[in-house]
This record gives structure tokens, C-alpha cells and sequence, in this order.
């Protein structure tokens, strides 16, 4: 049987057979459709309600980060992995943003479409290696700055200060999420309604000022609130 579904949302008909090809063989993942454009994407996505996005930037009708927001916005428990040529930093930041979780480029089709998949469902963020570099050098000058600054100097880097404290409940979603549960299994764990978990999750990313569960996993360590 089937652990998780998936929506396609891309416009070239090689990439799209391609990335039916690649989840053909697999017997955990079940491919709910094919859409070629972003209102038609859009449709089948509220029909359909997937379990993870597919989705190409540059699609006829539109981009594809509007479905990225539509998709946070009306199901947020979907994980939403992007795959386009874009590799600029605007892009990628954009669709995180949005509420993408993960961000591969297509000319590194020989990867593995559905252990990336897996991966994305299990709470991982994959993202292309040459991305994740040019994410790293885009944070190394405000590390460098913050290393520059003396810690007696009274001014806070970051504040810290006004981050509001979690509540039990929102630290233990936070914590399962840091683990790779999706966000289905916690509701299950916690014994309460995936609606109830998701409150959490918005109140969490309140609290810490992101939008997306890679964010505030990252935020959550770098305030000590999360161990690896």
C-alpha cells in the first residue's frame, strides 16, 4: 500500500515523464496526477489534496509559487518540494518563503526522485548541494559580523530577548518535527486531531518568526532549544 501521495505540477512533457518514470517502480508512493500548468495544478491539487507537491517555478498561467502559497494556506500539512532551473538565490528564497521545504534543480535529474521524495515526507529538507553552498555564502558575512561583535558590547546580535517561550506542547511538536515525524504521526503520537497539531505548528512559527519547518528547526537550534 501506498505511505504517501503526489501531485506533479510541470510544463515540459520530458521532465514530466520522467518524473512519472521515476515513481513507477516504487510501490510506496502513488502519483495522484500530472498537471502541465499552474491553473490545472491548481485544481487538482484542491481535488486531489496530495500528501507532497511537485512543482516546477516557471509554469504557463502563472509561477509556481503561487501554488506554494496556496498550498501552505489550505493545507499546510503538505510537503512541497520544488524542482525548476532556477538555482538564483531570489528564487530559492522565495519558495522557501512560501512554504517549500525542499529544492532541487532539474539538471541533477540522476537523483533519486523518490528517496528524495521519502526524505521530504520524513521531515527532511532536500536541497540541492550547489544551493545549499550558495546558502552558506550568503550567511557566512552576517556570521562573520556576529563573531565581530564583543560579547560585552550590550548589543544582542539577534533579540533573543523577545522570542516568546514555547509551550509544552509546541516544544514536543517542534521536537518530533526536528526528528523527521511528519506532521500526521505527531498527531497520532500527541493523541490529538492534525488540525490541532497544525495550530501548534503556525503558534511555533509565530513565536520564532519563519514560515516554514526548516526554519524553525534551524532558529530552534540556534537558540539552544534543539539538540542534534
Amino acid at each position: 500500500m501506498p505511505t504517501f501521495s503526489v501531485l506533479i505540477v510541470e510544463d515540459q512533457a520530458r521532465f514530466r515523464d520522467a518524473f512519472a518514470h521515476a515513481l513507477s517502480s516504487v510501490s510506496d508512493i502513488e502519483l495522484l496526477g500530472i498537471a502541465p500548468d499552474l491553473p490545472q495544478g491548481r485544481r487538482m491539487f484542491d481535488q486531489l489534496q496530495p500528501d507532497v507537491l511537485l512543482v516546477d517555478l516557471d509554469l504557463p498561467g502563472g509561477s509556481g509559487i503561487e501554488l506554494i502559497r496556496h498550498a501552505a494556506h489550505t493545507r499546510p500539512q503538505c510537503e512541497v518540494m520544488v524542482i525548476s532551473v532556477f538555482g538564483d538565490e531570489q528564487h530559492v528564497l522565495t519558495s522557501i518563503e512560501a512554504g517549500a521545504t525542499g529544492y532541487l534543480l532539474k539538471d541533477s535529474l540522476a537523483l533519486d526522485l523518490p528517496g528524495q521524495l521519502r526524505s521530504l515526507r520524513a521531515g527532511g529538507s532536500p536541497i540541492s548541494p550547489v544551493i545549499a553552498r550558495r546558502l552558506l555564502m550568503r550567511l557566512a558575512p552576517a556570521a562573520n559580523h556576529l563573531n565581530s561583535v564583543p560579547p560585552d558590547s550590550g548589543h544582542a546580535p539577534f533579540a533573543d530577548e523577545e522570542v516568546v517561550a514555547l509551550s509544552e506542547q509546541e516544544s514536543r511538536v517542534l521536537h518530533l518535527a526536528a526528528k523527521g515525524f511528519t506532521f500526521d504521526e505527531i498527531a497520532n503520537f500527541m493523541q490529538v486531531s492534525p488540525h490541532t497539531v497544525m495550530t501548534y505548528v503556525k503558534r511555533v512559527y509565530r513565536k520564532l518568526h519563519v514560515r516554514s519547518k526548516v526554519e524553525a528547526i534551524y532558529e530552534a537550534r540556534r537558540l539552544g532549544w534543539l539538540r542534534d
